[in-house]
């Protein structure tokens, strides 16, 4: 995929200020600190455009970015971990789950797992979540360079099992750039169709 333009556009903390309109949109999803900012940087090709953190519960709002004004990425709050009030993480929660419930735009959810662990039960509740509601979803395994080739492989087949899914996650590298390609291939079917 050829971006010609990627641009915040809104973060939204309720479901009027989701964007109008009827652009497809990708969303981005997974525990707190998985590398979904990261991951978004590294498919757009930008270092900055979404603001990554070390800190987890970083990313507090639904943040909505254009790209090549066709379509829309669109970054969750991760669940999980987070240094917040439990008030705060229950907004979150149903502002999330209205989203990805209801929102007519939403063409397919990115759920990212760290390739280093097993899936978490929040990860395997929202795949089983996505599912009810007939949402399509890819499965990426971040961080794959911080596993050495030979246990790669290993790691993205205990997620498959873990998961109980048909086909093997695509793991990814932003520092290796690695498997981006295969990414946008499967995207690009929900976003031009």
């Amino acid at each position: 995929m050829k971006i010609h333009s990627a641009e915040f556009l809104l973060s939204a903390s309720t479901t009027k200020e989701f964007p109008a309109g009827k652009l497809p949109e990708i969303a981005f999803a997974g525990r707190s600190n998985v590398g979904k900012s990261t991951l978004i940087n590294s498919l757009l090709n930008r270092k900055k455009l979404v603001k990554t953190s070390a800190t987890p519960g970083k990313t507090q709002l639904i943040n909505f970015f254009n790209i090549n004004k066709k379509f829309y990425f669109v970054d969750l709050p991760g669940y999980g971990y987070a240094k917040v009030p439990e008030s705060v993480r229950w907004k979150w929660q149903n502002l999330v789950e209205t989203y990805l419930s209801e929102r007519k735009n939403l063409k397919n959810v990115v759920l990212i797992i760290d390739c280093r662990h097993n899936p978490t039960l929040h990860d395997k509740q929202l795949l089983e979540w996505l599912e009810y509601y007939k949402r399509p979803s890819l499965i990426v395994a971040s961080k794959i360079d911080k596993l050495n080739r030979g246990q790669v492989q290993k790691h993205l087949q205990r997620i498959k099992k873990d998961l109980s899914i048909e086909s093997t996650p695509l793991g990814h590298s932003s520092v290796q750039y690695c498997r981006r390609d295969e990414i946008w291939k499967k995207l690009a079917f929900y976003i031009e169709s």
